[in-house]
């Protein structure tokens, strides 16, 4: 299986693309900004291919992308968008700049990966975007997460549409909204806090939904909280 991971040098995308390598017959794409994450995991693994990406500004980077991914693969079978940034300020206190950095990493960036990979995948594919709960309609908001969240509730609206647009090609879209995870970026934000659950518990059921939910669903947002955040 062709497999690309974007957001892949720590955290849940990190164990993630772990997960994965861990089945030979699978080669793996991971992008990422840590160059030295990336080099370890290329070194460390035969099946993992990486590159080295800031989604905040894709758009500059996009041609160079697409170029390495289409010399590596003719096909990609699966694409999860884990890649993820978070600014933990007051919506009075957030600047436009850090505002617009959560949206460029946490939806257009995944939307451009997505508009590159598309012509790649084939009927039975797979598209795993990962929101969060603080971007789940109804769900309980919390201080300091309003641009975060909002960034994460566009990500889940679109693999709602992307789903339809996809269906006639036979590809599924389906979204994962995760509650709180204990991550360096949650660390980073939240110091302090402990979450319910470990990165890599996460990333074992991101796994599995990756390789099997589009058998079960498509255009679904999913919840997947022990709690919020």
């Amino acid at each position: 299986m062709n497999i690309i991971v974007n957001g892949g040098t720590r955290g849940i995308g990190k164990e993630v693309a772990l997960i994965l390598a861990k089945d030979i017959n699978n080669r793996l794409v991971v992008m990422g900004r840590n160059v030295i994450s990336l080099k370890n995991l290329s070194d460390s693994h035969k099946n993992i291919h990486t590159i080295s990406v800031d989604l905040s500004v894709f758009d500059s980077q996009s041609d160079g992308f697409k170029k390495v991914v289409n010399e590596f693969f003719n096909s990609v079978d699966l694409l999860i968008n884990v890649a993820g940034y978070l600014s933990a300020k007051d919506f009075m206190e957030t600047q436009n700049i850090d505002a617009r950095k959560m949206m460029e990493i946490n939806f257009f960036g995944p939307a451009s990966v997505i508009r590159i990979i598309k012509p790649l995948m084939a009927d039975g594919s797979h598209i795993v975007n990962i929101s969060s709960m603080g971007g789940f309609q109804g769900s309980t908001k919390f201080r300091g997460l309003s641009c975060y969240s909002a960034s994460k509730a566009a990500i889940a609206c679109l693999s709602e549409c992307l789903a339809a647009e996809f269906a006639d090609s036979g590809i599924s879209v389906n979204c994962l909204a995760l509650g709180a995870v204990q991550t360096e970026m949650l660390a980073e934000a939240f110091p302090g806090y402990k979450a319910p659950i470990a990165a890599k518990k996460m990333a074992e059921f991101i796994s599995d939904f990756a390789l099997n939910g589009h058998k079960f669903m498509n255009g679904k947002i999913i919840p997947v909280a022990l709690s919020t955040p």
